[in-house]
């Protein structure tokens, strides 16, 4: 292993072995935590597809962490016990102007993986609380979901800045200068989707969401414990030398927040 990428895993190790007081990367996972808290909304890269029926009606909700969303008044959540997660697709938006539009060309394999990931995180979070089928009908709620922006890592960019003494400093702050999130970085990935609810036993468009989570190396969790923050810091700073790792945080995170939500509509316990 080059040296160092080798004293950059060192660090990362004893940093999440401090957090549980133990040591040794081989426990890391459980170490730092699910991950959810390493990525942030950023409302300037909302992404508008043409997947959802009217963005106009987008409104950020509190209750789902400011995530943008819309609610038929008529809809009953309490009318569904059963969940149909569409397959996810792709839909990748235009580059923006300037450089850091520039167009990303993505490995169908990472993107199979990706799609595979976010399903599985779904049914994972929303099984506990209601069956997940796999056809539509009375009392089935679809969810149907497009990916609109997938931005990998440049994790040699992460390597390269962490390297360099101090300048953890410049890059912990250059998430606020540059318009984004709180310490992230322009090198960081980024994940966007839009979200649909359908009634599965007419197809009647009953919800949409749609949001942007930008990766945090820096993530700072200022309302947690201690340890909840040192797992937060820990697990922003060794997903930043993985490209596709803040994608995951990201679907982690919608996941636990639609069955949180789910679960709030419904009056039910969100897992049992």
């Amino acid at each position: 292993m080059n040296f160092k990428v080798r004293k950059i895993t060192l660090g990362v190790c004893l940093l999440a072995g401090a957090t549980a007081l133990m040591s040794g990367c081989q426990t890391y996972d459980s170490v730092l935590g699910s991950g959810t808290s390493v990525t942030a909304t950023d409302t300037a890269r909302l992404t508008k597809s043409g997947f959802l029926t009217d963005y106009a009606r987008l409104k950020p909700n509190p209750a789902i962490d400011g995530i943008e969303c819309w609610r038929d008044d008529r809809f009953n959540p309490k009318q569904f016990d059963k969940v149909l997660i569409s397959r996810i697709v792709v839909s990748i938006a235009p580059p923006k102007p300037g450089k850091e539009g520039e167009q990303t060309t993505i490995d169908p394999t990472d993107l199979k993986t990706l799609t595979d990931y976010f399903h599985n995180s779904l049914v994972k979070a929303l099984s506990p609380q209601m069956p997940v089928v796999d056809k539509a009908g009375p009392g089935v709620v679809v969810i149907r979901i497009a990916l609109t922006n997938l931005v990998p890592t440049t994790v040699t960019d992460s390597l390269a800045g962490t390297l360099i003494p101090y300048a953890f400093i410049a890059e912990a702050g250059s998430g606020t200068a540059t318009g984004r999130p709180a310490g992230s970085t322009p090198y960081l990935g980024e994940t966007a989707m839009e979200m649909q609810f359908r009634d599965g036993a007419n197809g009647q468009v009953i919800a949409e969401c749609r949001d942007t989570q930008i990766g945090r190396k820096y993530a700072a969790d200022v309302n947690g414990s201690a340890v909840g923050t040192a797992q937060t810091w820990a697990s922003g700073y060794m997903n930043s030398f993985q490209a596709w790792s803040y994608a995951k945080n990201a679907f982690d995170k919608w996941s636990m927040l639609v069955a949180q939500r789910f679960a709030t509509l419904r009056g039910v316990s969100p897992a049992k």
